[in-house]
């Protein structure tokens, strides 16, 4: 690390650099270049990618269209991990080629739940009760 970097510039880095990550992901599943009948006959959303502060690691989050086949999706990702690790430090101009780490996007489970307890009558009821 130089001196002249700061914990800020290092933070925009690891943005602009998970951000190039998940773009180059999403083009390559988008394009159907992973030879995989899971990943084939399903589309599959790269929300984010969350990129170690050494760039070695990214935490790549997915979600299948419609949430179908969650499961095997994340199988068939971990499954090619070393062809998309390749295809990611070819095309992403990075020291080292980033280990990637596949995890299911939980986060629309979350805002669809939170937006269910808020139309509860109850909860409803309490928030009308000033």
């Amino acid at each position: 690390m130089n001196r002249t970097d700061t914990s800020e510039t290092r933070s925009v880095r690891t943005l602009r650099v998970g951000e190039q990550v998940r773009h180059v992901l999403s083009e390559i599943l988008m394009r159907g270049d992973v030879h995989d009948d899971v990943l084939a006959s399903h589309q599959v959303s790269v929300t984010e990618v969350r990129m170690s502060p050494d760039l070695r690691h990214a935490t790549v989050f997915v979600k299948p269209l419609l949430g179908r086949d969650e499961e095997a999706v994340l199988k068939a990702l971990r499954t090619n991990t070393a062809y998309l690790q390749r295809e990611v430090a070819h095309r992403v101009k990075m020291k080292y080629a980033a280990k990637l780490k596949f995890l299911a996007d939980e986060s629309f489970d979350e805002g669809t739940h939170i937006d269910t307890l808020l139309r509860d009558p109850r909860v409803a009821r309490d928030l009308d009760g000033d």
